[in-house]
């Protein structure tokens, strides 16, 4: 049995966030990040839409992902010259209609609070902004003059996984089978290539998968993998300032390169876990929601062309669509860094800071994420986002 001080379970985005924080806060201990697909081909990370935004409704969130955007604005000091992520700092648009308008301004004034640079804007004003909009049905929408946009997940993971080949950390490649627990704490996590490592602390980063990891420790967590589709188009029309635009019934739309990208359509209230090998996107949606739905916004899009598509795995808090991060509070050297229903790739590297802070000097000290912690979740009590996109 190999022992370690903490061994962290997911290597995507956030595990990498927290063995990457754990250096830079002095921690000298040993570090197993396990990870059972090194190439990341179905990770939530690499599979989203690369997107930041602080137009959320709770504060929390809304400086979980400033801390995200303030890395990318210091992004060659913290990795080096070389380091591009393709950040496109076009923004969010989320529109809403005459009854959504309470929520929006409501939200917006959260977000204001907290120094974003968004603005809710009437439905004249925002034609005047974007003559190719269609304001059909709507109030007002609530657009990020600065700091949202999107980026290139791949390279920003890569700035993390490349930066910790320097940190003395072990990679282990492998899925977690089960875990073995004395009393208040986790001993041990048992591997599927039949090694076992000791842990001082176990940290949950398994996406998607959070929930079977931690009923591996005997711990409930509501969270599971929910299907996304994310379909490609071509249009003869091009919009270089179209921001990233959130239509009222979810559906959304962005710029990529030469191309766009949409989805947003499922159905939350009626689905349920997705089958963990189930990778199709679901065409349907964009024939019958997405496209007209598309259409109806941006008139141009009345005639495009869909070129393919893709699907991942939210890891979808079924409680309140938000994280679940801190220590269990009785199996004590057990943390979660889980549950961000699509935000987890923004939210990252904050929340490995968080969780290195706690580590290491036994608090939050950058960003208090009390409020996302595992007592809420005993205590079935919702703390709800409701900006999920």
């Amino acid at each position: 049995m190999t022992q370690y001080d903490v061994v962290i379970i997911g290597g995507a985005i956030v595990g990498s966030s927290v063995a990457y924080y754990l250096r830079e806060e002095g921690f000298a201990g040993t570090i197993a990040l396990v990870e059972r697909d090194p190439q990341f081909t179905h990770a939530a990370t690499t599979l989203s839409c690369a997107s930041i935004r602080q137009q959320f409704s709770i504060p929390e969130n809304i400086r979980l992902s400033q801390f995200t955007l303030g890395l990318f604005r210091r992004l060659k000091q913290e990795f080096g010259a070389d380091a591009d992520i393709a950040f496109r700092e076009n923004g969010y648009l989320i529109l809403a209609t005459e009854e959504g308008l309470p929520v929006l301004k409501a939200n917006n004034e959260a977000q204001q609070a907290e120094g974003a640079d968004i603005v809710v804007e009437d439905a004249q004003t925002l034609t005047a902004r974007f003559p190719w909009l269609s304001v059909d049905g709507i109030a007002a929408g609530a657009f990020g003059r600065t700091g949202e946009g999107w980026f290139d997940a791949h390279a920003y993971l890569q700035l993390f996984r490349r930066a910790l080949r320097t940190k003395n950390i072990d990679f282990v490649q492998a899925s977690v089978v089960g875990m073995e627990r004395q009393d208040d704490r986790i001993t041990s996590v048992a591997l599927d290539n039949g090694e076992r490592l000791e842990a001082g602390i176990v940290v949950n980063a398994a996406g998607p998968n959070a929930g079977k990891v931690s009923a591996f420790a005997g711990i409930a967590l509501p969270v599971e993998p929910r299907k996304r589709s994310v379909f490609v188009f071509e249009a003869r029309d091009r919009f270089d300032d179209m921001p990233l635009i959130v239509d009222p019934g979810g559906v959304y739309v962005r710029p990529e390169g030469s191309v766009y990208i949409t989805g947003g359509a499922e159905d939350e209230e009626h689905e349920g876990a997705a089958d963990p090998a189930d990778f199709e996107p679901d065409w349907s949606l964009f024939e019958d929601r997405i496209w007209p739905a598309i259409a109806t916004r941006v008139p141009a899009f009345e005639a495009i062309k869909a070129t393919r598509a893709w699907a991942g795995h939210y890891d979808y808090n079924t409680l309140d669509q938000n994280a679940v991060i801190g220590p269990h509070p009785e199996v004590t050297n057990f943390i979660f860094a889980n549950g961000f229903s699509g935000h987890g790739l923004q939210q990252g590297p904050a929340v490995g800071r968080a969780i290195a802070e706690l580590i290491v000097h036994g608090g939050y000290r950058t960003i208090d994420c009390a409020v996302f912690g595992y007592g809420r979740i005993r205590e079935n009590r919702p703390y709800r986002e409701l900006n999920v996109i």
